[in-house]
């Protein structure tokens, strides 16, 4: 198995994140690991080395790899994110420490479905989204609750584009139902949105530069993990046209 990060967009200048360990668990209610080492009650380290990041750095398909591990065949269906407390977020060239509440020093569970298989590599996607895992209280201050979601790479599909023109700076998103995964086009007006599930999605392209008005192009069909890329690309209008 090997575990890598990505993240959502957040309108934010760096959202720094201390990763401690990632470790995985065949038994969904394996009580959180006592240490690295932690064999016994069955859990495999991926990662346990620690390292700073920063989550805006790995958008648009962009990909940390975290670690990698050999494993038993079988179905893994917990995944454990420890986090440290060099954590901080910043925010117009000012940098804030991100709290992590006392009921998380166990770390993040997630549960995922990981079918291993003799002589495969099965590629777990940590989708870490920023703008949802920062929260600003009553006090001024700003929590880290971390909300994530896990996908497998083998079987998820993609949209890519462009976005013209470069001024706008869009915010672009895919959206089916209730799930929506987005990103942010790069400074060459290019985006790409990865671990869509099959589906029928509407792709919402939200500029920052208010001269500008969002589109929306509705109904790609995500079918069999393809990738879909538009032809030519996404043109926006101004905003008072």
């Amino acid at each position: 198995m090997t575990v890598s990060l990505t993240d959502a967009p957040a309108n934010y200048d760096e959202v720094n994140i201390e990763i401690l360990q990632v470790l995985v668990n065949k038994n969904e209610t394996a009580e959180a690991p006592e240490d690295a080492e932690d064999e016994e009650n069955g859990w495999n380290p991926i990662m346990d080395d620690s390292l700073i990041v920063n989550l805006l750095d790995y958008q648009n398909g962009t990909l940390l790899d975290l670690g990698e591990t050999e494993l038993e065949a079988g179905r893994y269906n917990q995944i454990r994110l420890l986090l440290g407390d060099n954590n901080n977020v910043v925010i117009d060239g000012e940098t804030y420490p991100l709290t992590t509440p006392s009921s998380q020093q166990s770390g993040y569970k997630l549960n995922v479905q990981a079918d291993v298989e003799e002589g495969q590599v099965y590629e777990l996607v940590i989708d870490f989204d920023a703008s949802q895992s920062v929260v600003e209280n009553g006090s001024g201050d700003y929590i880290l609750k971390p909300v994530l979601r896990t996908v497998n790479l083998q079987f998820q599909g993609s949209i890519a584009g462009t976005v013209l023109p470069l001024e706008a700076e869009p915010f672009v998103y895919a959206i089916a139902g209730e799930d929506t995964v987005g990103t942010q086009a790069d400074d060459q007006g290019n985006f790409t949105l990865i671990g869509l599930a099959n589906d029928t999605y509407n792709v919402w392209v939200n500029p920052t530069n208010e001269a500008y008005a969002d589109s929306l192009i509705e109904g790609i069909e995500i079918e069999d993990g393809e990738d879909f890329e538009f032809e030519e690309p996404i043109q926006l209008e101004g905003s008072g046209s």
